[in-house]
C-alpha cells in the first residue's frame, strides 16, 4: 500500500486564525482574548511585522521574538519604560524571567506633532526596521553603513557562483565578498540558474525583495543560527539536487521548494533550543503545545513573508496554499527530535527497494531528507569550514547555557561549557546523528559527493578525537609537572589515551 507523506497536522485544539498565517513574525495576544483572541484585521492589515494590540486602548506594541529586549538594551542607552497593567499575563504575551527588561516595549501615544510620513513609514516597518528607520529619523547615523562593493568583490563573487556545485564552496568568503548579502546572492543565483523566474512568472523585483526580507529577518547576532548558515544550506541543498537520481526526477516545483525551504528554514531563530522556550513559557511554545516550536514559528515566518511580498501573488489561490503546505512540510521535518522517525522510514524504504521517484510523495519525502541532511551537514565539509561550524554552534550553545546559569535555571544538555567541550559535542554529534544519516543516504545516492561527504565525516572526527586526546595529554603532563618526581622524569610522557583524565 502507498504511503503519502502528509504534512503533520498542526498539534492544536482548533484551526490558527487566518490574521496569524496572514501575519510575519510573532504575533502576542491581548490577555484579554483567549489564547487565540483575534484582533481587528482591518487593524491589522495595516501594520507588518510582529505585533500585538491591547483591547484597552488599542496602542501597537512593537515585539520581536525573544532577541528584541536584548536589540532594546543595545540600541538604547536611555532607561525603557514597560508598561504594567492589570490584566496583562506576561506568560502568554512572551515575558522570559531570563531578561531583566520584558521586551513588550511599548511605544506611548504618537505624537501629534509628528509628520504625517514618518507615521505612515512607521507603519510599514517592522519591529527591527522600525528601530532603524527612528534612528535616521532623529538624524543618527547607521552603525554600520552600506558600503558599495568594487569591482575586484564583485568579480569574485561572480567567479564563486560558477563553482557554486562545489562541495568545498566556503560560503564564509562568499559572504564577505558580497558584504554579508551571501543568501541573497546565492539564491538569487539558484533561482535564475534554474530558470525559475521564468518558469513561475515572478516578479523579479517582488522576488528580490523576499530574499532581502529572509535575509534581515535572520538574527545577525546569533553565532550559528544565521542567514550565513542559511546560505550554507541552500547551496548545500544545490549540491544534492544536482545528484543524478534527484536531477533527473525532480520538477521545477520541487527545485523551487527546496530552495525555498532551505533557505527560510531557520527564519527568525531566537538563537535558544526549544526546551529553554517551553521552561521560560514562552507563547510560542503554548502557540505549538510544545510541538516543533521553532519549526512551526520558521514555517509560519516564511509564509508571512511570502504572503507580504507578493510573490506568489498571481498563482491560483488553491496552489498558492498547496505551496505554503508542502513548504511547511520540508521544513518540519528539520526537528532534530523527529530524527530516527524519518530515518526509520529512510531506511525502510531502502530496504525494501520501493522509493520510486515517479512518485510526488516519495519526491516529497526524499526532498524532506536532502534538506535534513543539507542541514547537519557541516561535520562533512572539509576541516577547515566543518572546524569554523562546529566552534559557532558550541559558542551559541554556550552562550545559552550562561544565560540559564544566570537566572537559575536547568542548564541544557551540552550548553554547559564547564561539562563539555567543542571536541566532545562534535564526535557525540557526529557519532549519534550525523553518521547514521549520511550513512543512509550514500546508500539511496551511492555517488562521488557521498563517498566526499563520509571521507571528510571520517576525518574530521579523527581531528577531533585527536584535539582531545592532545588535550588530556597536556593535562597530565601538568599534573606531573606538579608532582614530586626525580629529575630524570621530567621529560616523562603523557599517560595512554585509556588513563583517567585529570
Amino acid at each position: 500500500m502507498e504511503v503519502c507523506y502528509q504534512l503533520p497536522v498542526l498539534p492544536l485544539d482548533r484551526p490558527v486564525p487566518k490574521h496569524v498565517l496572514s501575519r510575519r513574525g510573532a504575533i502576542s495576544f491581548s490577555s484579554s482574548s483567549s489564547l487565540f483572541g483575534a484582533p481587528d484585521p482591518r487593524q491589522l492589515s495595516q501594520r507588518r511585522g510582529a505585533i500585538s494590540y491591547d483591547s484597552s486602548d488599542q496602542t501597537a506594541l512593537y515585539i520581536r521574538m525573544l532577541g528584541a529586549c536584548v536589540i532594546f538594551k543595545q540600541l538604547f542607552s536611555r532607561d525603557v519604560r514597560v508598561r504594567s497593567r492589570a490584566g496583562f499575563e506576561p506568560e502568554r504575551r512572551g515575558s522570559h524571567p531570563y531578561l531583566c527588561v520584558d521586551f513588550r516595549i511599548l511605544h506611548s501615544k504618537p505624537d501629534p506633532t509628528a509628520s504625517t510620513s514618518s507615521r505612515r513609514v512607521r507603519r510599514l516597518l517592522s519591529f527591527q526596521r522600525y528601530l532603524s528607520s527612528s534612528r535616521l529619523f532623529r538624524g543618527v547615523p547607521p552603525r554600520n553603513p552600506l558600503h558599495i562593493l568594487d569591482d575586484d568583490y564583485t568579480g569574485q563573487a561572480k567567479c564563486m557562483l560558477e563553482k557554486i556545485g562545489s562541495w568545498n564552496f566556503n560560503i564564509f568568503l562568499f559572504d564577505r565578498l558580497t558584504n554579508g548579502n551571501s543568501l541573497v546572492t546565492l539564491t538569487f543565483h539558484l533561482f535564475n540558474h534554474y530558470g525559475l523566474i521564468e518558469l513561475f512568472r515572478l516578479d523579479m523585483v517582488k522576488l528580490r525583495r523576499f530574499l532581502v526580507m529572509i535575509q534581515e529577518d535572520y538574527h545577525s547576532r546569533n553565532p550559528y543560527h544565521n542567514a550565513v548558515h542559511a546560505a550554507d544550506v541552500t547551496q548545500a541543498m544545490y549540491c544534492y539536487l544536482q545528484e543524478p537520481k534527484l536531477s533527473k526526477s525532480l520538477t521545477s516545483c520541487d527545485i523551487l521548494l527546496g530552495l525555498l525551504a532551505a533557505a527560510t528554514h531557520d527564519l527568525d531563530h531566537p538563537g535558544v533550543n526549544e526546551p529553554f522556550l517551553i521552561k521560560t513559557n514562552h507563547y510560542l511554545a503554548a502557540l505549538y503545545k510544545n510541538t516543533s516550536v521553532l519549526e512551526n514559528h520558521h514555517w509560519r515566518s516564511a509564509v508571512g513573508l511570502l504572503r507580504e511580498s507578493g510573490l506568489f501573488s498571481h498563482l491560483p489561490a488553491e496552489d498558492g496554499l498547496n505551496m505554503e503546505r508542502q513548504l511547511g512540510s520540508l521544513i518540519l521535518a528539520t526537528d532534530i527530535s523527529r530524527q530516527n522517525e524519518y530515518l526509520s522510514k529512510f531506511r525502510e524504504h531502502l530496504d525494501n527497494e520501493d522509493l520510486c521517484l515517479a512518485n510526488a510523495c516519495h519526491r516529497h519525502f526524499v526532498l524532506q531528507m536532502a534538506l535534513k541532511c543539507a542541514d547537519i551537514c557541516n561535520p562533512c565539509r572539509p576541516w577547515e569550514l566543518s572546524k569554523q561550524w562546529s566552534e559557532k554552534v558550541t559558542e551559541e550553545f554556550f552562550h545559552q547555557g550562561d544565560i540559564e546559569k544566570r537566572y537559575k535555571l536547568e542548564v541544557s544538555p551540552l550548553c554547559d561549557s564547564q561539562a563539555n567541550t567543542i571536541g566532545n559535542i562534535q564526535i557525540g554529534f557526529m557519532t549519534y546523528v550525523v553518521e547514521p544519516l549520511f550513512a543512509e543516504w550514500a546508500r539511496f545516492s551511492d555517488t562521488r559527493l557521498s563517498r566526499t561527504m563520509l571521507g571528510h565525516l571520517g576525518l574530521n572526527k579523527a581531528s577531533w578525537s585527536g584535539m582531545l586526546q592532545e588535550l588530556a595529554g597536556g593535562a597530565d603532563d601538568g599534573a606531573q609537572e606538579g608532582a614530586e618526581v626525580p629529575a630524570e622524569d621530567g621529560n616523562s610522557k603523557a599517560l595512554p589515551q585509556g588513563s583517567k583524565e585529570s
